[in-house]
């Protein structure tokens, strides 16, 4: 899939994707006959964007249709599930739909993750959740999620980061108490205990994210600090350039004639990025 379709718009890509009309058509179908995406990025739907899209039916009807693919006897939710759930709450019996007849799963994963990114509707864990869903089901490479989605491979690394964090944070995360730039931050400590405990400060004194890196950093062993300033200034900007290109902690020990490079992960998930991107380098 082309990254220039993403700027678009989901009606252009649509249109795109099939070799011709024959292979799709627009039909009213039965909300009883339609069934969700099961590779839907997007798990969240706030309650009062959703109240707000009601009222906007009641007054107007549904004048975008969803996207749909045949699956047996019925159809495959691809996009627009917030019109699906907004008109069953209306009790509608019908709502106008695309029906594709040429989507695979691949296709259907990327068309719903392409129309959540457009409308800026997936936190930052359901989007790193969809880019290891590309990865991991379905066998891309970060270049392709990256070319995919107009973003370089390294924002696309560091999104998927954000999934070695424990539950709680995540969850944090996703309902918008803690932001990514804090995220981040807390990454950067290995320590899961101490993690939780800033994560939680965050929470409870509205810490900004440079408070927070703060914090982070007094929280790093002081042997390490010592043994970082006891390093060329050289052997310093590189190990802090190799921690920006791969989002994460860095060591590079200096002997006199040898040496080793020390890179950490902090999750099995945390590994296989990293093990990824630096396969495709």
């Amino acid at each position: 899939m082309d990254n220039k379709r993403l700027g678009k718009g989901l009606e252009a890509l649509i249109s795109e994707t099939g070799a011709g009309k024959s292979k799709e058509r627009v039909e009213r179908i039965k909300l009883t006959d339609i069934v969700p995406n099961p590779f839907q990025p997007r798990k969240q739907f706030a309650e009062k964007s959703m109240e707000d899209l009601m009222n906007s039916l009641k007054e107007k009807g549904v004048i975008q249709p969803i996207l749909v693919r045949p699956s047996g006897k019925l159809f495959e939710l691809i996009a627009g599930e917030r019109r699906w759930r907004a008109a069953q709450k209306l009790n509608l019996d019908e709502i106008p739909a695309i029906v594709r007849m040429d989507i695979d799963d691949v296709g259907s994963l990327e068309l719903s993750l392409i129309e959540n990114i457009q409308r800026e509707e997936l936190n930052p864990i359901e989007e790193a959740r969809a880019y290891r869903e590309l990865i991991n089901q379905f066998e891309y490479t970060l270049d392709k999620v990256g070319q995919m989605m107009g973003k370089n491979k390294t924002t696309i690394s560091n999104s998927m980061r954000l999934l070695a964090l424990s539950d709680d944070i995540k969850q944090s995360i996703e309902e918008g108490k803690i932001s990514t730039g804090h995220a981040k931050a807390l990454l950067a400590l290995s320590n899961e205990y101490k993690r939780g405990k800033i994560a939680r400060l965050i929470e409870q004194k509205g810490l900004s994210v440079r408070e927070t890196e703060n914090l982070v950093n007094n929280s790093i062993s002081l042997p390490k600090k010592r043994a970082n300033r006891a390093k060329s200034p050289e052997i310093a900007r590189v190990e802090e350039d190799l921690r920006h290109k791969l989002g994460t902690k860095v060591n590079i020990f200096q002997g006199k004639k040898r040496g080793k490079i020390e890179i950490q992960y902090f999750s099995d998930e945390d590994r296989e990025r990293l093990i990824q991107f630096l396969l495709a380098e």
